[in-house]
């Protein structure tokens, strides 16, 4: 695979080098769209794919209005009744579209005894707020997994919440989940700055603020801290995995659902080329603890390229001996095709996964139209997700 830098970067970097990042990032944008340094951004159509950016956008996109059910809880049997993203070019039906960003998230109906409410945390890294959600039947004394969700640009806690379900699957397991929330004033897209090497380094930047909210959460509830995991989509999962790879100590594994390996990209201009084509992977110290990971990525994904899953999982496993492969395939009835290639140590133990959706596009697989960029076409990533997770622990299975 060539990682090179492709020839259009180079007024990309001048610009950046001249502190004209808003510029650096529009041309950016053009060229994922397929333009040239010298196109102008094509009006947007109503019919035209909408993806979730990883660097900041400063070209305006006018999205097309979307209606979604009300409080409809998400079933199994609807998959298929909303066709999801499709390259360009290939044959869909009429109508069909990726589920887009969403309105305000709709009210969630809690259980007795659960909450999900805002929080906030400060250290000499800054300030993030986050929401937790906490389960019902956790004042029992019992210590509970706490899942950590990464939103990606342009999406909010409450938005990432309805659109994973991950509140309502975390209720069924008895889970805390929280959700920090990336500020525009850190973004101008919300994104995480997974590609700047100050948010790449353990106790720095981002990094430290994440870990600062999950050992927050672990002092005022009981979690269990053998059972802390880390999960995020798109600049989400690009920071999940800069969690993982810092924090090994901290979580027990990681989930990274369209997003790219820990130091992938260290400026805008190798952050266009990782998500083009693939960025590598940064190694990782002798000795050091494997993360389990769990990799979700569509085949069709014209945001960030699919090669970027097999870097995360050349990353997660690089550190193994002697790893078992076997591929196990099937179909969403209704829904997308797919492929999940299982990597397990001499033990048995599985040391990672990784769910190719064929025909799927930038999404979270299997999520809720209640929320943003979402493809309810399946699998079901946060059913498969939370069930990895439980079957590790740190320390240990």
């Amino acid at each position: 695979m060539n990682h090179g830098i492709h020839p259009e970067m180079a007024e990309v970097t001048r610009l950046t080098r001249a502190g004209h990042l808003a510029d650096a990032t529009a041309l950016i944008q053009r060229l994922l769209r397929g333009g040239s340094p010298d196109t102008e951004p094509a009006p947007a159509r109503a019919d035209r794919h909408i993806t979730i950016d990883l660097v900041p956008d400063s070209v305006e996109v006018n999205e097309p209005e979307v209606r979604r059910p009300q409080n409809e809880a998400w079933r199994p049997q609807n998959y298929g009744k909303t066709t999801g993203f499709r390259a360009p070019g290939a044959d869909m039906p009429a109508g069909a579209k990726l589920w887009a960003p969403a309105p305000a998230a709709l009210p969630e109906t809690l259980p007795p005894g659960a909450s999900f409410t805002g929080k906030s945390f400060t250290s000499q890294a800054g300030t993030r707020a986050y929401k937790l959600y906490v389960p019902s039947g956790h004042a029992s004394g019992e210590t509970r997994p706490l899942v950590v969700m990464l939103h990606g640009c342009t999406q909010s806690p409450d938005d990432f919440a309805a659109g994973t379900r991950m509140n309502v699957f975390a209720e069924k397991h008895g889970c805390f989940v929280a959700y920090p929330a990336q500020p525009a004033s850190a973004n101008a897209q919300k994104c995480w700055n997974w590609f700047d090497p100050n948010h790449q380094r353990r106790d720095s930047g981002e990094p430290a603020l994440i870990a600062g909210i999950t050992r927050q959460i672990m002092r005022d509830h009981r979690v269990d801290p053998h059972r802390i995991y880390i999960a995020g989509l798109s600049a989400g999962g690009a920071a999940a995995a800069v969690m993982a790879a810092t924090y090994n100590d901290l979580y027990a594994a990681a989930g990274i659902h369209s997003g790219l390996a820990c130091g992938a990209a260290t400026d805008l201009p190798s952050a266009f080329t990782a998500m083009r084509q693939g960025g590598g992977t940064r190694s990782r110290a002798k000795g050091a603890r494997i993360v389990p990971t769990i990799v979700f990525h569509g085949d069709r994904d014209t945001t960030v390229h699919p090669c970027n899953g097999d870097d995360v999982i050349a990353q997660a496993t690089a550190a193994a001996m002697k790893l078992r492969t076997t591929v196990q395939r099937g179909q969403v009835p209704g829904g997308h095709a797919y492929s999940c290639t299982v990597h397990a140590a001499g033990s048995g133990e599985v040391l990672c996964e990784q769910w190719t959706i064929h025909g799927g596009g930038h999404a979270w697989a299997g999520g809720s139209p209640n929320g943003s960029y979402t493809d309810p076409r399946g699998p079901d990533a946060t059913a498969e997700m939370l069930r990895f997770f439980l079957q590790h622990r740190r320390g240990g299975m």
